[in-house]
């Protein structure tokens, strides 16, 4: 049985609500899974400060030896290292998995844009270390709940492939992934529960304007400043939304929602997976009956994640992958 303090935090990290947990934390939750974990690996810097994810490899075998999952530590798009909760993450290293946490860089500093340049060198710094970290880097797979599970849509759609070009070997491997697996995620920021609601920062998302405070910069004065445009705002929402992003080349997807949340409505997902199947790619979506935004025990869900994972990148049907990691624009 998980403890309350376990539960708190993993409400925390998916919500967005206030993180909680003790430092014992870890030390409980290592006894329920084998793993070596190394922390605060460098993927990237950006304005003098280094972005960083831990990495946990299994020390005993499992179905999904040699496959890497991403992790990707977000609730409300804000990140930090002691928001990575153990629970989340030992269900798939119990079947084998390599699990990247990523920390991304956290609002109020950062909007979502720049937040999803952070992911794009996330996945490009892992296919460029695979043979460092003994996985197949045609075969990655990414998961997150809230704001989570929105970038890891992101990354499902609209990752891009690599510039052959670049100086940097990093920025020359694919940002694409292979599968998703997401929690209640935020799919369309312009029809947020209903067509034409606008959620940037509005609505039911008014408690989280920071990662909505878009802002540009004015090369003639050195500063940035607010971007006010009402149509410029609406592009960058089309743009940091999944569901503008949909093509038949995108990966297989799955999302768990409850169908009483109120934070993110299950019509997000509902909209973004019938989107996804109208271009002929494989979705499935498991409802929580009466479940709001997070709840108690949701780590013990977290096998049909798991499960997807291994049908996708693991299964039969792997070596037909959509979503081919080196050889995309």
């Amino acid at each position: 049985m998980r403890s309350a303090t376990s539960s708190a935090l993993i409400l925390g990290v998916l919500g967005g609500l206030a993180i909680v947990g003790g430092a014992g934390e870890p030390a409980r939750a290592s006894e329920e899974a084998a793993f070596e974990r190394t922390s605060d690996v460098i993927y990237g810097r950006k304005h003098g400060t280094a972005l960083t994810m831990d990495v946990f490899r299994p020390t005993e075998e499992g179905p999904g030896r040699g496959v890497g999952l991403i992790f990707v530590v977000s609730g409300g798009w804000f990140s930090a290292h002691e928001a990575i909760a153990l629970p989340l993450i030992e269900p798939f290293l119990g079947r084998g998995y390599t699990v990247f946490a990523v920390v991304h860089g956290s609002q109020p500093k950062f909007t979502i844009p720049e937040i999803l340049g952070d992911m794009h060198r996330a996945v490009r710094f892992i296919r460029h270390h695979a043979d460092d970290y003994g996985i197949d880097p045609d075969r990655i797979g990414i998961f997150g709940g809230s704001a989570g599970g929105h970038l890891s849509l992101m990354q499902g759609t609209a990752g891009t492939g690599g510039n052959p070009e670049a100086s940097d070997p990093v920025e020359q491997a694919s940002s694409r992934v292979q599968a998703v697996a997401c929690l209640f995620p935020p799919t369309d920021f312009l029809n947020y529960g209903e067509p034409g609601e606008n959620a940037l920062g509005r609505g039911i998302l008014e408690n989280f304007k920071a990662p909505f405070d878009f802002h540009e910069l004015d090369a003639t004065r050195n500063v940035y400043v607010p971007i006010t445009d009402e149509e410029r705002l609406l592009a960058i929402g089309r743009d940091i939304s999944p569901i503008s992003h949909v093509s038949p080349d995108d990966p297989p997807t799955l999302i768990l929602h409850g169908d009483a949340d109120k934070l993110v409505p299950i019509q997000q997902a509902e909209r973004f997976l019938e989107a996804l199947s109208a271009q002929g790619v494989e979705t499935e979506l498991v409802v929580k009956a009466d479940a709001g935004h997070g709840w108690p025990d949701l780590a013990d869900d977290l096998t049909s994640l798991v499960d997807w994972f291994d049908t996708h990148l693991l299964g039969a049907d792997a070596s037909d992958r959509p979503a081919g990691a080196s050889d995309r624009p």
